[in-house]
């Protein structure tokens, strides 16, 4: 039975949990990591939380940040949401295990750490302290304006959901071994947007030693390859005045006073920007000149990534976007991706962004070893769910990883074979944040990523094995379409 004593000792205040649905396990739900970014905090760099005396009761989940829609987990959204939930199965505040720090997808804009899927306990039980925790969204995580930049000095101004995200990792830095975590091996994990932070992380002079290995589940610093550098933080000043004029606020102050539901429904947020503190310059750049962090990787994509993004196509609809997307490499790539028929379109666009997630994976593996400091280990999740009960199946598409890797089964119609595949990939990711190598007792050999020797994924399939991965003339042109959109600016 887990015994981490309580009341745990934070560097805020105590705090008491409550019982995991195994006995072996304790969950800590809705500590808050920074103060409510509130008022004249609105827009700030999350801010030191306030002791508190006695102990507090951290047994239920915290609010969700601002978003249109739950959020996740029932809870209603709110400006005050900067909590985080630590799940444990440790023995003791000795047992310094393996930390697994989640940042959850939604395009910045939504998401939360309180959806279901991605309740730690399960990985707990198998040897890790999980966190997940929220940052802000939308225009109240991702916002510039020139009076921003002024007040902050720079120091973070467009990017406060990154900054969020910082504030949590310096958290469990400080207070993650009284949950028997261990702050030396910290190993951030995300999907999607979640993904393009952990990449973004890694180039952060501010993130620095705050975790020591990365895994990245569809996405990277961009999620095709059609994508070009961020925003600058010059011009996500711009796109902020417009829309203070928007609202009609003429100063900060004004717009701070705004209601929570103003701001949500009349400001978009930029996403992460260039700010030149917490990013230095675009990810991308900084990856391709060997400047990010130099530690472990594992990342990978899934086969049927487009059924979550892409609606149905003609032919002539399809031919158009790629003449325009790809301008005079189009030829090049309708032979690839051919569109005689609206069926052959529909069946082209899919594949194709099946082929560009799994090239922005491989580009990702392919830049972190170019040094040779770092190794990187690659997957291709092609297992297809079982269909929901209203038997809209989408096969293995964006996000269909998640519940595998978090051996959360909660009332899917899973059968053994998909038991079996969740409790390797849960395998390889303890092992991974453990060791910085995915291998292990009992399981199938996952060589590195290796220009030389092996450059096939692991596939996540009803066999786990290693397997083909892109085709050498997808490669090429992927490689091409991604470095000409990158010289653009």
């Amino acid at each position: 039975m887990a015994a981490i004593k309580e009341p745990v000792r934070l560097d805020s205040g105590h705090v008491t949990g409550a019982p995991g649905r195994a006995t072996d396990t304790q969950t800590f739900k809705g500590i808050p990591f920074a103060a409510p970014p509130v008022g004249d905090l609105r827009w700030r760099p999350p801010q030191p939380v306030s002791h508190w005396d006695g102990v507090r009761k951290a047994d239920a989940l915290g609010p969700v940040c601002m978003q249109n829609g739950p959020g996740g987990g029932g809870a209603k959204p709110s400006e005050d949401c900067l909590y985080l939930n630590v799940w444990t199965a440790a023995n003791s505040a000795s047992d310094k295990r393996p930390v697994m720090v989640w940042i959850y997808g939604g395009g910045f804009t939504n998401g939360s750490a309180s959806q279901p899927d991605y309740d730690g306990e399960n990985l707990a039980k198998k040897g890790v302290v999980v966190v997940t925790f929220n940052y802000r969204l939308g225009a109240f995580g991702f916002f510039a304006h020139p009076e921003l930049t002024k007040e902050s000095d720079r120091r973070g101004a467009g990017n406060f959901g990154m900054l969020d995200a910082i504030a949590a990792l310096q958290w469990v830095q400080k207070n993650i071994a009284a949950f028997g975590g261990d702050p030396k091996r910290v190993t951030i994990f995300g999907e999607s947007a979640g993904a393009i932070m952990v990449a973004d992380l890694m180039t952060s002079p501010q993130a620095k030693g705050l975790f020591q290995r990365a895994i990245g589940e569809s996405g990277s610093w961009s999620i095709n390859t059609t994508a070009g550098r961020l925003m600058s933080l010059a011009e996500a000043e711009q796109a902020g005045v417009k829309y203070a004029e928007a609202l009609g606020a003429k100063s900060l102050a004004e717009l701070r006073a705004q209601p929570a539901d103003a701001v949500l429904k009349n400001v978009r947020g930029t996403g992460p920007v260039v700010d030149g503190w917490i990013l230095p310059e675009d990810p991308g750049t900084a990856f391709a000149e060997g400047k990010q962090m130099q530690i472990p990787i594992l990342v990978g994509s899934n086969l049927d990534e487009g059924t979550f993004f892409l609606q149905p196509t003609t032919a002539e609809k399809y031919l158009a976007q790629s003449r325009s997307r790809y301008g005079d490499l189009a030829g090049e790539y309708l032979k690839l991706y051919p569109a005689g028929s609206d069926d052959e379109a529909n069946a082209s666009q899919l594949r194709d962004f099946r082929d560009q997630m799994a090239w922005v994976m491989r580009n990702w593996a392919r830049l972190q070893t170019t040094t040779g400091k770092s190794k990187a280990y690659v997957y291709y999740f092609t297992h297809q769910p079982p269909a929901s009960a209203q038997g809209r199946g989408r096969g293995a598409t964006h996000t269909a990883e998640i519940p595998y890797v978090f051996q959360n089964e909660r009332n899917r119609p899973w059968t053994d074979v998909d038991r079996q595949i969740s409790d390797l990939m849960s395998s390889y990711w303890i092992n991974f944040a453990a060791t910085g190598d995915p291998n292990g007792k009992n399981l199938p050999k996952w060589p590195a990523w290796d220009p030389r020797h092996s450059t096939n994924p692991m596939v996540f399939a009803d066999k786990v094995e290693v397997g083909p991965g892109l085709g050498a003339a997808q490669i090429e042109f992927y490689q091409r379409v991604y470095d000409q959109k990158r010289a653009v600016r």
